[in-house]
């Protein structure tokens, strides 16, 4: 079941095209991924989503409900954290909490406040203009994940967290989709994204360049090979293969997907000693399409 549908949008800005046609769907239970550097069109897509920008052109809704016209509806049912968060400055994070909460018309003395506060390790006593930029990150991400939403949109949300609170986020966001809740994560952290999510789109100048799940991503990266033959193994030159280094007597190079057959059986005739590889990561996608687009 859809949630989430982006259909051909595009946003203009005076003679600048920010977004040339973007599509997307978010279905319910799910996590999906939103990546690209800074200025690839995520947070305009993100802000058309939440009603704050109109598109120029194409369709996008949240719960069959239009973005733009029916977004004070929308916004009962679903969460957003920023990736730079702003708070009144003579409030505390606790008084913030109960704030955002109360606006969503949530209770906060039965909502998760206390358990998501501590998990967080935040002291809600002090004042926001006190906090550190990751203690303004935890005011937000415990507001969202006490309001009990149907829809997270979560536009780079660990930015300066350390690695063990980014771990509690990425727990939350596991115990959201276990109860059938969806996501829509936008993240310059690979490994974040790699591990909580169950579909990627890669934006790029505006538009989608490659989208689907991380399986299906797999087959467009390189493996990772450590070999060692017992007869002499060149492979420079050879089709597929990339990257070819010798360290300590063993060469590592990395191989294309759909040459990785052909290239086995090349190493296998020199007598294979010792054989170690790597699955191809998020990352290494990432920076194949980038490099691609560079070069």
């Amino acid at each position: 079941m859809s949630i989430l549908q982006v259909k051909d949008v595009t946003k203009r800005f005076g003679t600048f095209n920010a977004l040339k046609g973007v599509t997307m769907e978010v279905n319910k239970g799910e996590v999906y991924g939103f990546i690209g550097p800074n200025g690839a069109g995520k947070s305009t897509t993100i802000r058309i989503l939440l009603g704050i920008l109109q598109a120029s052109g194409g369709e996008a809704t949240i719960f069959g409900k239009d973005v733009w016209k029916e977004a004070v509806e929308i916004h009962k049912h679903i969460a957003y954290v920023p990736g730079d968060v702003n708070l009144w400055p003579n409030l505390t994070g606790g008084e913030v909490i109960d704030l955002l909460l109360k606006l969503r018309g949530v209770n906060p003395s039965i909502s998760r406040r206390e358990e998501l506060i501590e998990r967080f390790k935040l002291d809600p006593s002090k004042k926001c203009r006190t906090y550190s930029k990751g203690n303004r990150q935890k005011v937000a991400l415990v507001a969202a994940f006490s309001s009990d939403s149907d829809l997270y949109i979560l536009d780079e949300p660990t930015s300066g967290l350390d690695p063990l609170m980014e771990r509690v986020f990425q727990e939350c966001v596991l115990e959201a989709k276990a109860q059938g809740k969806s996501v829509l994560l936008s993240s310059h952290i690979l490994s974040e994204v790699e591990r909580l999510c169950d579909r990627v789109a890669i934006i790029r100048e505006g538009e989608i360049i490659e989208a689907g799940t991380l399986d299906e991503l797999r087959h467009l990266t390189r493996t990772i090979l450590t070999v060692k033959t017992k007869e002499p193994l060149t492979l420079n030159g050879v089709k597929g293969v990339h990257d070819v280094e010798e360290k300590d007597g063993e060469l590592v190079f990395h191989v294309d997907t759909e040459e990785l057959d052909r290239v086995m059986k090349l190493v296998s005739e020199k007598g294979i000693v010792k054989l170690e590889s790597a699955p191809p990561t998020l990352e290494d996608l990432f920076m194949r399409h980038y490099e691609g687009a560079e070069g």
